[in-house]
């Protein structure tokens, strides 16, 4: 007996921006949680990360706080960004051509490292910083290097998890 296949399965985009929010679910910090996917030309799961301390600095011992007296107290000395994390945490070779799922908008020096990796398509969710200098900075690189950036179109979809 032949059955029809199923209709209502996830799109591409919405399975691997779905990965990336998972991914940000990870992420220790009290403020904004970030999370990345990299994915190959022929749609395989290469990477992921989110924002966070790097292997060694304990996030019970280092700051989360964005502003401190002692400028050696906030975050941004120590949190590595999610896109940084996913190429980092890639150890299969070249990330040429590859797409990066991104809940954030990169800032500047993401971009850099987006740009050397040589991924070179960006779908993000949220650009919730683009007056930024950083973020503009970025997407100025991106643009000069051939980098395309596309914001994600959300379908509406309810997805839920029971763990």
């Amino acid at each position: 007996m032949i059955m029809d296949k199923r209709e209502d399965y996830i799109s591409w985009d919405e399975y691997f921006m779905g990965v990336a929010m998972l991914s940000a679910m990870r992420s220790k910090d009290p403020n904004t949680q970030v999370g990345a996917c990299i994915v190959s030309p022929d749609n395989k799961i290469l990477s992921m990360g989110y924002n966070g301390f790097p292997i060694g600095c304990s996030d019970d011992e280092f700051p989360w706080v964005r502003e401190s007296e002692d400028p050696y107290d906030n975050k941004y000395f120590y949190s590595a960004h999610s896109e940084l994390n996913a190429i980092l945490n890639y150890r299969g070779g070249s990330l040429d051509g590859c797409k990066l799922y991104v809940t954030l908008f990169p800032c500047n020096e993401c971009a850099k490292a987006i740009i050397q990796a040589g991924i070179k398509s960006l779908i993000y969710a949220d650009d919730k910083y683009a007056d930024t200098s950083s973020v503009r900075a970025s997407k100025r690189m991106l643009a000069a290097a051939g980098v395309s950036f596309t914001p994600y179109k959300p379908s509406g979809r309810k997805v839920e998890l029971t763990l």
